[in-house]
């Protein structure tokens, strides 16, 4: 019975159908191939993928037009890059498997499953694809969000999704890039390995032109108890983050370093003496706040304020026929920031700068940003944070903007014409009639006005599509011009932005603090686009009067605010307070004697001041922050050691040590006053002692007029090493 059974048995199963095996999928060029070349570099913009290709190869820039690419590999010089009849002998293969010379070194591994794809595709006759073939959506990283240990590691998984709904694992393929690489490495399978730094960091994932992001929280683990207190929502934000972290913030600082730092960041000057004593004299409770107030009502804010939106709005003087127009272009920007004008308005005032300089002195804008693709450019930089020059060529690498948003973007600008005012060198803004387009250099289709995410503006003939860009750049939804201008204040007072660089607030680059940064933006909308009101609200926080020194566990923090960071002195800044320690007035021509460094109206000063060049002081030659010079050097350092016009100042007669000298107060109480004046604190008994034996030692023995020669000299000794002191040097 068993054996009939089995017989049966065997006879049933020879009867079905054989199973066929499951059929490869056909590859397809876009989906299939350009992707290995992005991940070799290929079509990276130092090989094959710059304008000129490389050796007579050219691929589009990252892969972004893959019908061109295909024409390049396929049918470009004969056809001699592919051999169908024996795919491993194509040249394509040979050369990335570096069988024979290739610049760019071995970039294929004939074991690889990219290898074999390439082999296949060759095989199946180097098929392009259909058109109803799926095409890709978007892409997903797997986790999305995690909270990691230090120097924890964790495989990351990226998922391809389709048109028709597939969906494919994409990890081998994809491109993985750090935004903080001193907290964290990649490798090119997507294992991320964090270092020992706590914090947040974002790893970019990107994919045939789309990207998405995995981020990580990296907690010290710190029990965070002796905490602040809470002046408003920053402080519950960053607070709330820092227990996430586990990193207890430092205490708050003094009243001498509070006094110091906030009258730099806010007015761009030292306090005098006399402002530091009043203020550690007073015992009113709330003696911060209204010094705070006091000096964003002073003339001094809108003046320091002004010298940083000059130089982001390019107030150039490249001709001499030019300083009239530079002249009325920073007062315009002063008096609007003292006002207080509603900074909605103030970059409406800009970008849609009609008439001439005598009545309106923003077109002065226009007449060193020339381009409709340049404007665009620059107000996109500087009023959105979105940087759009990549899309002007291809789709952006980092971000989901295309050529078609470039153009689109571009064409608000596209009627912007100007005429001769009569006077020389300076013209007339205007808007002409007609219909408002860009064309796409690729494409060549004409493209309409079109905000960045929406579509096409509907514009009439008459009407001037730049104060339509301005009126969608302030409503309240924009999730960029509000977002950008409080993390660029942000970065002013903290010296480093939410997102960094400040300007860069694209999706792959995601602020440490999300919760903070959207909660600044709806409080700077709902004030009205209040500037002072930011300020006042950042500068009152107990975050911004943190004290600079590190307790046992914040000091490798370099994100989380849980201290405050020491910033050096910026060169205008750094070259008022010289003058103002060796009692100096500076001279620059067409301008007062004594005037501020920080009030000078246009970049033309930077070449007859070596001082103002050598620290870093902006060009005004762009809309990037970045402009200006953060960076210390060898040169400034020799500078403040022995350049002769410090020298000759700190040696002069009458100047601040020969007054000293000659003073007859005792010499602790002028030491003292030095102190004041360069640090705004008294001096520790230690500093005093070493500089009164200094003094001492100089006039030992000696008689006037002698006597009095040897003190000037050991009070230039004084004043020049407190020059160069880090403490002086940096606010802190």
């Amino acid at each position: 019975m068993n054996v009939l059974r089995s017989v049966l048995w065997i006879s049933a199963c020879l009867s079905l159908p054989a199973l066929a095996a499951e059929a490869p999928r056909t590859l397809n060029f876009a989906n299939d191939i350009v992707p290995i070349l992005t991940k070799g570099g290929c079509n990276s913009g130092g090989c094959h993928g710059k304008a000129s290709g490389q050796n007579g190869f050219r691929l589009s820039l990252l892969g972004f037009e893959p019908e061109e690419d295909y024409e390049h590999i396929v049918k470009e010089a004969r056809g001699r890059r592919l051999f169908p009849a024996a795919p491993e002998q194509s040249l394509l293969l040979t050369k990335g498997t570096a069988q024979l010379p290739h610049g760019g070194g071995k970039k294929l591994d004939p074991k690889s499953e990219d290898y074999q794809d390439l082999v296949r595709w060759i095989r199946e006759g180097m098929p392009y694809g259909k058109d109803t073939d799926p095409k890709m959506a978007h892409i997903s990283v797997e986790p999305s969000v995690l909270t990691m240990p230090l120097k924890g590691r964790q495989q990351l998984k990226v998922t391809a999704h389709y048109t028709d709904g597939s969906k494919r694992d994409v990890t081998k393929r994809a491109l993985y890039e750090a935004n903080e690489k001193a907290m964290a490495d990649t490798s090119e399978t997507g294992l991320v390995s964090l270092f020992d730094l706590p914090g947040d960091v974002a790893v970019m994932v990107r994919y045939q032109g789309k990207v998405t992001t995995f981020r990580a929280t990296i907690p010290l683990g710190a029990p965070v108890e002796k905490l602040p207190p809470v002046s408003n929502y920053i402080d519950d934000l960053i607070i709330a983050k820092l227990k996430t972290l586990g990193m207890p913030p430092s205490d708050l600082c003094d009243d001498s370093t509070f006094l110091r730092r906030v009258t730099l960041d806010i007015t761009g000057r030292l306090p005098t003496p006399e402002e530091m004593k009043d203020f550690l004299a007073s015992k009113e409770a709330n003696k911060r706040s209204a010094r705070i107030e006091a000096l964003i009502e002073s003339p001094d804010y809108a003046e320091y304020f002004a010298n940083k939106w000059s130089a982001l709005l390019r107030n150039q003087r490249t001709q001499p026929t030019y300083a009239r127009g530079s002249y009325l272009f920073h007062s315009w920007i002063r008096d609007s920031l003292a006002d207080n004008k509603p900074f909605d308005q103030f970059a409406r005032e800009v970008v849609a700068a009609s008439g001439s300089l005598d009545q309106h002195p923003p077109v002065a804008w226009y007449r060193q940003v020339k381009e409709p693709k340049q404007q665009m450019e620059d107000v996109a930089q500087l009023f959105l944070g979105t940087r759009m020059q990549c899309a002007q060529c291809h789709h952006h690498p980092f971000e989901k903007w295309s050529q078609q948003d470039y153009y689109g973007f571009a064409a608000f600008f596209a009627k912007v014409s100007r005429k001769a005012s009569g006077t020389k060198d300076e013209e007339l803004v205007f808007n002409k009639r007609g219909t408002a387009q860009m064309t796409n250099i690729r494409t060549k289709q004409a493209v309409m006005p079109t905000s960045l995410g929406s579509e096409p503006a509907k514009l009439r003939a008459d009407q001037d599509p730049r104060l339509v860009l301005a009126e969608w750049m302030s409503r309240g939804d924009n999730p960029f011009f509000a977002h950008t201008l409080v993390n660029r204040y942000w970065k002013h007072f903290f010296n480093r932005g939410l997102v960094e660089p400040e300007d860069d607030m694209r999706e792959t680059n995601p602020p440490v603090n999300p919760e903070l940064l959207n909660a600044l933006a709806a409080d700077f909308i709902e004030s009205g686009y209040d500037l002072k009101h930011l300020v006042r609200t950042i500068v009152n926080s107990s975050t911004y009067q943190l004290s600079a020194q590190p307790n046992e566990w914040n000091a490798k923090d370099r994100q989380s605010f849980s201290r405050y960071y020491p910033k050096r002195l910026n060169a205008e800044v750094l070259y008022d307070s010289v003058n103002r320690l060796l009692d100096a007035k500076s001279q620059f021509a067409g301008q007062a004697s004594g005037t501020r460094a920080v009030a000078l109206p246009d970049n033309s000063y930077n070449q007859s001041t070596y001082f103002l060049t050598v620290f870093g002081r902006p060009d005004s030659s762009s809309a990037c922050e970045c402009e200006r010079t953060q960076e210390a050097s060898l040169a400034q350092s020799l500078h403040l050691l022995n350049a002769s016009d410090i020298q000759t100042q700190l040696a002069r007669s009458e100047g601040r040590a020969d007054r000293l000298a000659k003073d007859t107060r005792a010499e602790e109480d002028k030491i003292t006053e030095l102190y004041h004046i360069a640090l705004s604190r008294d001096p520790s008994s230690q500093e005093l002692e070493l500089a009164q034996s200094h003094v001492t030692k100089k006039t030992a023995g000696m008689k006037d007029p002698e006597a009095l020669a040897a003190r000037k000299q050991a009070f230039e000794d004084i004043v020049w090493a407190l020059m160069n002191t880090k403490e002086f040097l940096f606010n802190h």
